[in-house]
């Protein structure tokens, strides 16, 4: 039995704590991380990683590793039952927009194995088969029972999933419902009738399917409904290749995971508890329908880890961690409420909705298949379920006078082409993009840096904006004002 100190300790080395743990190790923050877990992730669980994940893949200097690593979806592949409509390639609709435009499938227990490896580069590591069974709050920060020992830190982030040891220990709410159907989810070998290197999405009147492509020919991620009919809900694989059979009329060789599990819609009540906070499955819960569970994990991790850091190293006070909790729990109810109407239309037994499947979907879906690839509506569902859309209200004039939200601050920084490659330096930066002279830099201590202009996005010639070290626009300014509200911008 020993005693331990760090700065920040994480419990649960899932991706979420793997992704702040790196972060956290990155800029020099002391950390422990723990879990009862042997060590990372066996079964693939959560599949797909979204656009706005790998930017912050690559800012961390890990992107090329996760691509290489990944099965590329090029498509979306809409049907009904056992008919497939065809094509909405992702490229078009992404490009311009990100370095990625398209879907990775990056099953977890890869995406972990890649976040403990880098880790262990950065000088960290995980304390595995160390459960925290125990935490609470003293003087200083927090003291945790970690297996046989016991850790005190400055503070702890429960990344510890659904069932959070350290949400329930502080009794914060989970508020929300647990849907009565259940998914049964197959990675199976050698699948036959699904359009190829595609995410399919097939409903039917009365059944679901979403199917992942997977890296290894033939090899899918298979997602359907369970629909409770003789009344003990149970289901195993040889049930699930007959129903595949029949209204989808997909086949598919051996299974290398089946599982079963329930859906469940909740928001923890809040983020921050004191020294304590809440980050991935341990904070939000919902649907799989969209891909975006883990995602906004990683991102929560992201934006936290940046906090912690300015208040462990004094640049901030602690109430700038309170922060996180108004950027984040947003992000994550909205996300919750739309994953829940979703699931709703998959899920329901009401006839309108029962119609809405059978009728409109075979009509509307041919047509979004030509429409989609040619429409900003399609590019705006991209951006939409790639999560580069997130908006942190970060312009106090615009709250306060009501004014329409800038197309830019509060935003991650629009992609234009070659303003990533300095973004993971991970420090404060101004820039500009054309329209600007070097006597006109503001001189606040940071690096400047001076783009072309970017026509295709919102970034205007002739301001400046200051960027976050996560990436995501704090403020603009013209030349003349510029000084004065940046240094504004970085105290609030």
């Amino acid at each position: 039995m020993a005693e331990l100190s760090c700065e920040v300790l994480v419990v649960g080395a899932g991706p979420t704590g793997l992704m702040l743990a790196n972060w956290l190790t990155r800029l020099g923050v002391r950390v422990i991380v723990a879990d009862g877990k042997d060590g990372p992730t066996r079964e693939s669980r959560a599949l797909v990683v979204q656009a706005r994940s790998l930017e912050i893949y690559d800012q961390l200097g890990i992107g090329d590793q996760v691509l290489e690593a990944a099965h590329r979806a090029e498509a979306l592949a809409p049907g009904f039952g056992a008919r497939a409509f065809g094509r909405v390639p992702l490229g078009p609709l992404g490009n311009g927009v990100t370095p990625y435009p398209y879907i990775e499938v990056l099953e977890q227990s890869r995406n972990e194995e890649i976040l403990y490896d880098n880790l262990q580069k950065l000088g960290g590591d995980v304390f595995w088969e160390c459960p925290v069974t125990a935490v609470v709050q003293t003087e200083d920060g927090v003291e945790a029972k970690v297996g046989n020992d016991t850790v005190r830190a400055r503070f702890c982030v429960g990344c510890d999933g659904a069932n959070s040891v350290v949400r329930k220990t502080r009794r914060i709410g989970f508020d929300g419902v647990t849907n009565p159907h259940r998914f049964f989810v197959l990675d199976a070998t050698a699948v036959t009738g699904l359009v190829p290197d595609s995410i399919n999405v097939r409903p039917d009147g009365e059944d679901f399917l979403l199917g992942f492509p997977m890296r290894g020919t033939g090899n899918w991620r298979l997602i359907g409904l369970v629909r409770d009919v003789d009344g003990n809900g149970a289901m195993d694989e040889d049930d699930a290749r007959v129903r595949l059979a029949e209204k989808f009329k997909i086949g598919f060789g051996g299974a290398r995971w089946f599982a079963m599990y329930r859906v469940h819609h909740r928001v923890a009540a809040a983020f921050r508890d004191g020294p304590f906070l809440l980050a991935g499955d341990a904070a939000h819960v919902h649907s799989p329908v969209g891909g975006q569970g883990m995602n906004t994990g990683l991102q929560d991790a992201h934006n936290l880890a940046f906090k912690l850091a300015d208040v462990l190293r004094g640049r901030r006070r602690d109430t700038w961690l309170d922060r996180y909790e108004s950027e984040r729990r947003p992000v994550a109810r909205t996300l919750v409420a739309t994953t829940d109407r979703l699931f709703g239309l998959v899920t329901s037994n009401r006839l309108p909705i029962r119609l809405l499947r059978r009728v409109a979907i075979p009509l509307v879906a041919p047509i979004a298949v030509r429409v989609l690839p040619r429409s900003s509506g399609g590019s705006r569902l991209f951006e939409y379920v790639a999560q580069i859309r997130i908006h942190y209200r970060l312009d106090p004039d615009t709250e306060a006078t009501g004014r329409r939200r800038d197309p830019v601050v509060g935003r991650r920084l629009p992609w234009a082409g070659d303003n990533f490659t300095v973004l993971r330096a991970a420090d404060w930066q101004i820039h500009a993009y054309g329209g600007v002279t070097g006597a006109a830099e503001p001189d606040l201590g940071i690096p400047v840096h001076i783009f072309p202009p970017a026509p295709s996005t919102a970034l205007r010639p002739g301001v400046f904006y200051l960027v976050r070290p996560d990436g995501f626009v704090a403020a603009r300014a013209e030349p003349a004002d510029a000084e004065e509200r940046f240094r504004h911008a970085m105290a609030r």
